[in-house]
């Protein structure tokens, strides 16, 4: 790209003369004091079978006076646990976070777009992030401190789109031999394939006008790497579509799985279940995407839904998924989930009044 690297602004913060974050050391954590009137439905359980949560809205003990989010879009958690958020508030990119919820440090890259976040470790250990702004079509790698890696060149610049070509990518994944997937999810929707180096190597999917058209998008919002099966697939959201699709590595379309009501964001695979937030909902009679009807959704390794925490319960009549709404108004637009190492997850949230991520505690 013509533009230069940015490098992130570290961040040095200060407690009654302690420092939280010093050259990648952890000291003092930030706190703020926790508000004495508790959000309506916090403590509320929700979900259901083996996938209730007790939902906390005050697990982030952030200043919002000091760390302002304007969306928070994408989370992952290290092997360390640390916790990793992403905002496209300017003055901090990302905040991290240990499992209470405080706040350990902050970095940014300066994107107003900053969407989506992946993080992959490589075969020595290492851990990287993968960051996603929307509208400069800047994909970076970085280290967990924030300085960047690696910037993968315009669609535009290496071969993949012309110039004319609207590219605006929102998340990426990482395939078992390094090779990078984007999603252009709010662009021409291809998936963009590059190798470890930033090379262009192919792209599959585009765009679509027909409600169901298996291989093409109206909106290839999300893609994750699924190793749950014999062979390892990337699975792509298609919000507009209620469904989530499995490709092979080199793009062949393997199967699809609809949700009917469900406007689901990226798809995050923990263990045998993919979980995802439901960004837009439906109402009764009225299928099509409403703001604030939000909630999550789960899904076992056979493609059907087992739990919807804030929503009402995946209903299957001779086997075909019924219509899923919101429930509870505990959320409004849910843009992503957390999993961490004990099951719990954490929501992140847009267009949702700039409330930071809400923690829902694994009760079964």
């Amino acid at each position: 790209m013509n533009n230069p690297p940015f490098s992130p602004t570290r961040r040095t913060f200060l407690k009654n003369g302690s420092l939280a974050l010093v050259g990648g050391a952890l000291a003092a954590p930030f706190v703020r004091a926790q508000s004495k009137t508790a959000p309506a439905l916090h403590g509320a359980v929700i979900g259901h079978g083996a996938f209730r949560y007790r939902a906390d809205l005050r697990w982030s003990q952030a200043d919002s006076a000091k760390f302002p989010v304007k969306d928070c879009h994408e989370m992952v958690q290290a092997a360390d646990g640390r916790l990793f958020l992403l905002t496209n508030h300017k003055q901090n990119n990302v905040l991290i976070y240990d499992r209470k919820g405080t706040l350990l440090g902050s970095w940014t890259l300066g994107f107003g777009g900053a969407h989506g976040l992946t993080l992959h470790r490589e075969a020595g250990g290492k851990e990287f992030l993968y960051v996603t702004d929307t509208g400069t079509g800047r994909v970076v790698k970085t280290t967990l401190g924030g300085e960047i890696a690696l910037e993968l060149p315009h669609a535009s610049k290496c071969g993949a789109y012309t110039i004319k070509d609207n590219y605006n990518p929102t998340e990426t994944a990482v395939g078992p031999n390094g090779d990078i997937y984007v999603a252009d999810g709010y662009g021409s929707q291809f998936v963009l394939r590059f190798d470890r180096t930033g090379k262009f190597l192919s792209k599959f999917g585009g765009k679509s006008t027909q409600p169901t058209n298996p291989g093409k998008f109206m909106q290839a919002h999300g893609i994750a790497l699924d190793t749950r099966g014999p062979k390892p697939l990337l699975v792509c959201t298609e919000r507009i579509r209620n469904e989530f699709n499995w490709f092979t590595l080199e793009g062949e379309h393997v199967r699809g799985v609809y949700l009917p009501g469900a406007y689901v964001s990226r798809p995050v695979i923990a263990g045998r279940h993919l979980y995802s937030g439901v960004c837009f909902g439906a109402k009764p009679g009225d299928f099509r995407m409403w703001q604030k009807r939000g909630f999550v959704t789960i899904l076992d390794e056979n493609d059907r839904v087992v739990s919807n925490p804030g929503g009402q319960a995946p209903d299957y009549r001779d086997g075909r998924l019924q219509v899923m709404l919101q429930d509870q108004p505990v959320f409004d637009n849910c843009h992503d989930v957390c999993v961490d190492d004990r099951g719990d997850l954490y929501v992140c949230q847009w267009n949702s009044g700039n409330v930071y991520p809400y923690k829902l505690h694994r009760e079964a």
